[in-house]
């Protein structure tokens, strides 16, 4: 059987493309709504499991449903997940390899790249007062939280399901800041959303152009906003692709 990290649309896309050549699959997603998702694009015949796996479960999950092959689809910034899946595989002699999207490019001169979260939250402080988060909930606590944007309004983009909206009331955002969609959101739409929230600065995530960070990108530009995005964490992957092909040809090898 082959284990999939798919909490990312490329993750459930690869799994379809699995069972369609006729493998056994099981995969991992971080929520019930990320099970649902995967459910929905792949019917009933992908074994989905939607609990945390540290590396000792992850461990106990792969010698226990014989997986002979690990297929890392996880987040881009989801590095914790990544590392596990290393140490795990290389432990048990599994066969790995990473699938990670595309960077998206860009050329517009008002970003502020950074390497963390905590320095996000410092330069967007230095660039203006109402920040817009499209960073998800995750890690929405650290900015909250943050001395540094401790005199500023924050306003959250983040995913539409009553768990995330609780998370955002818990630490302390009102219905008015709260934004909760499902993306990939157009340029039309970014645009329409950070003016509606009086938006004076983003912090995103190079999250590719399936993740959205284009239309993004684009939509503040024509606003003239300073944009904030936070680096993908470099990790030493045994073996990365950024092509479906290539996952489908290391599987057949």
């Amino acid at each position: 059987m082959i284990f999939v990290l798919a909490g990312t649309q490329d993750g459930r896309e690869i799994v379809r493309l699995l069972l369609e050549q006729g493998h056994d699959v099981a995969a991992s997603v971080v929520s019930s709504y990320g099970g649902e998702l995967l459910a929905h694009a792949c019917g009933q015949r992908c074994l989905i499991n939607d609990k945390p796996l540290d590396e000792a479960a992850l461990k106990d999950y792969l010698q226990e449903h014989d997986i002979r092959l690990l297929v890392d689809a996880s987040h881009p910034y989801a590095a914790n997940v990544s590392r596990n899946a290393i140490a795990v595989c290389q432990a048990l002699s599994i066969p790995y390899i990473r699938y990670e999207r595309d960077l998206s490019k860009f050329d517009y001169d008002r970003i502020t790249v950074v390497h963390s979260y905590e320095e996000a939250a410092q330069a967007a402080a230095a660039l203006g007062k109402k920040i817009f988060l499209t960073t998800g909930s995750r890690n929405l606590d650290k900015f909250v939280h943050s001395p540094d944007l401790k005199d500023c309004e924050l306003t959250a983009r983040v995913l539409p399901t009553a768990e995330v909206i609780g998370l955002c009331e818990s630490l302390g955002l009102d219905a008015g800041h709260i934004v909760a969609l499902q993306g990939p959101f157009s340029q039309e739409l970014n645009r329409e959303l950070f003016r509606k929230y009086g938006a004076e600065v983003i912090i995103t995530k190079n999250s590719g152009t399936i993740g959205g960070t284009d239309t993004k990108f684009a939509a503040a530009a024509e606003l003239n906003l300073p944009i904030v995005l936070i680096d993908r964490p470099k990790l030493n992957y045994p073996c990365i692709t950024h092509d479906y092909a290539e996952v489908l040809a290391f599987v057949r090898q």
